[in-house]
């Protein structure tokens, strides 16, 4: 019996990551200072990012897919795993947990992103979310000796593992319809049986929906979020507010667009709700906090509910505007989260929204840098958040959701209240406080390359959206 080995081309980023993730967690061993191991992390990615040239096709069976669907979401996966090192290596010095296995983990997490993007299989898709759920839930913990720290990995973990068993429930119900794990050839077999009427197919689609739901914090499957994002240390609640986020809108779009194609107007059905709720709870939830990484929270989920109007338009152009969306999400939010973090030093912890109070007298820079993610953020011109929710809202009304998209404006404008607050702090109140920043050569980095992101993509947003468009065109 000839057995052929696999065609390795697809898989080579997967590998490199991987082959990254060990040689940092050896090297842990040897190198006293951990500055060493956040410069070879980004060194890594950006190697590993090398490689995604030419790593096109299938392998192992057709399981795995390196498609320009799969590279673009690597993008995002990378952009977030090096600006999530640059904010940390201060941060995590400050809070006196500077260990090596910090940028292991974060490296482990983003290569089951990577999978997830990649998976064209169910079970690779399962592979790839737990390995990268495990990495985040030992992530979100990491400040062993404080309590909320622990809590945050004690619910993310819970509500996490209650989502994948959601998950498992819908692949074997699929698997049971058609015999198949293989995504396209489940929408195949959907078509030429005629099991669109047939309510086990229903079923299995609301178990995919209420286990991607989870994992884009949308409402009502987000209460884990607030929580996770208040206690975790504030480089990964910046980490894990973009990436898995990401990741379950990749597959999202790969599971919904294809295997569950010939049922669109069932999910799109099941979506719009979904959104509807996320935008409502995020906004007006968000209103009342006083803690801004518990506000930041509220927002994501308040972002999930617009990045789904990509993908309830149900076509090429839903598809491209929901990954432009997240691209521009993963540079503002964490630009947001490089200024918190700023705040941060050994005698005072920056999370509160007051702590903001006066901050344009004592630090000009960082105000007009917070003022511009929070312009973003509210989707206010010449910034990217502007044309993010533009495009996104654009594609909803093509597909003849004109209604659903006023619905979401009404809602952009009361995100506005809870943004602009900030800034009526930082700019109209008088410094309560002292605020000493904790600078740092990669913080300032980080902080540059978001702001220049924000505003570049901002005055010329056409290059992100025609890569969008260019990435899904054998989708």
């Amino acid at each position: 019996m000839n057995l052929q080995f696999p065609d390795l081309t697809p898989v080579m980023p997967e590998l490199f990551m991987t082959a990254l993730a060990l040689i940092l967690l050896c090297t842990e061993l040897l190198v006293k200072k951990k500055g060493i191991l956040a410069a070879l992390s980004i060194l890594g990615v950006v190697v590993v990012a090398y490689t995604l040239i030419g790593s096109s096709g299938t392998t192992f069976g057709g399981m795995f897919v390196s498609d320009g669907y799969s590279t673009f979401f690597k993008v995002i996966f990378f952009v977030n795993a090096i600006l999530s090192v640059l904010i940390s290596i201060k941060y995590i010095a400050i809070e006196r947990v500077n260990f090596g296995e910090y940028y292991s983990l974060i490296l482990i997490s983003t290569l089951g992103m990577m999978i997830m993007a990649s998976a064209a299989d169910l079970i690779v898709l399962y592979l790839g979310l737990e390995l990268m759920a495990l990495s985040t839930y030992v992530l979100a913990g990491f400040i062993r000796y404080d309590i909320k720290s622990n809590e945050a990995a004690l619910k993310y973990f819970l509500l996490g593992a209650f989502s994948s068993a959601f998950l498992l429930y819908g692949i074997s119900m699929i698997y049971g319809l058609t015999g198949t794990t293989d995504i396209k050839s489940i929408a195949l077999y959907i078509s030429e049986k005629g099991l669109t009427e047939n309510p086990a197919l229903s079923l299995s689609m609301i178990l995919f929906a209420v286990a991607f739901g989870f994992k884009i914090a949308a409402v009502p499957f987000h209460m884990w979020a607030p929580d996770a994002y208040e206690g975790a240390p504030t480089s990964i609640t910046a980490f894990m507010s973009v990436g898995p986020k990401a990741a379950g809108f990749a597959v999202l779009g790969r599971v919904f667009m294809i295997a569950f194609a010939s049922i669109k107007l069932e999910w799109v059905a099941v979506f719009i709700p979904l959104s509807i709720l996320s935008m409502a709870v995020g906004n007006i939830v968000a209103i009342a906090q006083t803690n801004i990484k518990r506000m930041l929270a509220y927002s994501s989920i308040a972002h999930a509910g617009y990045a789904l109007l990509g993908i309830i338009a149900a076509n090429n152009e839903g598809l491209a505007s929901m990954m432009s969306y997240l691209m521009i999400y993963a540079f503002m939010n964490i630009g947001a989260f490089a200024v918190v973090i700023m705040l941060r030093s050994e005698d005072f912890k920056g999370d509160s929204i007051s702590d903001y109070e006066g901050l344009s007298r004592a630090h000009p820079l960082l105000a007009a840098l917070m003022l511009i993610f929070m312009f973003s953020l509210t989707g206010i011109p010449p910034t990217a958040g502007f044309m993010a929710k533009l495009y996104v809202f654009m594609s909803a009304i093509n597909a003849g959701y004109t209604w659903l998209v006023v619905v979401a404006v009404v809602f952009a404008v009361i995100s506005a209240y809870f943004y602009l607050r900030i800034i009526m702090y930082m700019y109209m109140r008088e410094p309560k406080v002292e605020v000493s920043l904790s600078t740092s050569p990669s913080l300032g980095l980080a902080l540059g390359v978001t702001t220049v992101a924000v505003l570049a993509i901002g005055v010329f947003p056409l290059y992100l959206v025609e890569l969008a468009r260019a990435a899904i065109s054998g989708f």
